[in-house]
């Protein structure tokens, strides 16, 4: 049987080696700010050249300017990743600037939190469309220009683990739903086409989403939380470099929970 190689790592070297991912092209979506701007950072630290998408134009030349100021090259494309042509116009935008695709990050997302009884069908399929379908159709669209040894992380949730406590059906679904897709898409590709495909999944996390939820809202979170406090943006930056580097390289098909232990409360 033949079989298409999906990266060994480098076994033989010094194992902080396998964490390196100097000079691959990375993809972010949602880049714009909260996590998928620190993703996007954290990445071009690690020394990835970046492109970046989501659809505020502004905020996400900010974050490309970090990137250069960090010594890398960023590419900032405005896109809509819940329109499937968008998506195959973002991927021809990175290899035409950088020549391939070697990481994306599916952190494009939006949440809504609506009683079930009372949420807008319009409402509810926005957020299926970003969380869920965008993250389909840029995965698709990457996985046709990757080459063997490339990875796919799809930001998801530990409301994708566990109930939530505040009503959020179409965000719950969606994100549970994003590791159906994950397991899936890491079976289709791993061996026909070296690709692996793993979820990142966090808890709360210290961003400006906190500061605009409701009094007794975080409370409530972390009271199933086992390490008693939200994430920083750091913690999660070093799970997303597992991930995407050589280091896990026997890794696909997996959900990475970084949420202090509420998924196994």
């Amino acid at each position: 049987m033949t079989t298409t190689s999906t990266g060994t790592g480098n076994p033989g070297g010094a194992v902080l080696d396998l964490f390196r991912i100097d000079g691959r092209v990375a993809v972010v979506t949602g880049a714009s700010g909260g996590l998928g701007a620190g993703f996007a950072r954290a990445l071009a630290e690690a020394s990835a050249d970046l492109v970046l998408a989501a659809r505020r134009a502004e905020q996400l030349e900010e974050t490309a300017a970090a990137v250069r100021s960090l010594g890398r090259r960023a590419l900032a494309v405005p896109t809509d990743i819940a329109d499937p042509e968008a998506a195959e116009a973002l991927m021809r935008a990175a290899v035409d600037e950088f020549g391939r695709v070697d990481i994306l990050v599916n952190n494009a997302g939006i949440a809504s939190v609506a009683p079930a009884t009372r949420e807008a069908p319009e409402d509810f399929r926005r957020v299926i469309d970003v969380n869920l379908n965008g993250a389909y159709w840029a995965a698709q669209a990457a996985a046709r220009v990757m080459r063997p040894g490339s990875a796919i992380v799809n930001i998801g949730s530990v409301l994708g683990l566990q109930k939530s406590v505040m009503p959020q059906a179409a965000y719950s679904a969606s994100k549970a739903a994003l590791l159906g897709l994950t397991r899936d898409l890491s079976a289709q590709w791993a061996r026909r086409r070296g690709i692996r495909v793993n979820t990142l999944a966090p808890g709360f996390v210290e961003t400006d989403m906190i500061s605009g939820l409701e009094d007794g809202v975080l409370e409530k979170f972390l009271e199933t939380c086992t390490l008693g406090r939200p994430a920083t943006q750091r913690e999660l930056d070093a799970a997303l470099l597992f991930l995407v580097s050589p280091a896990s390289s026997y890794v696909t098909g997996s959900t990475l929970a970084v949420d202090g232990g509420m998924s196994g409360h």
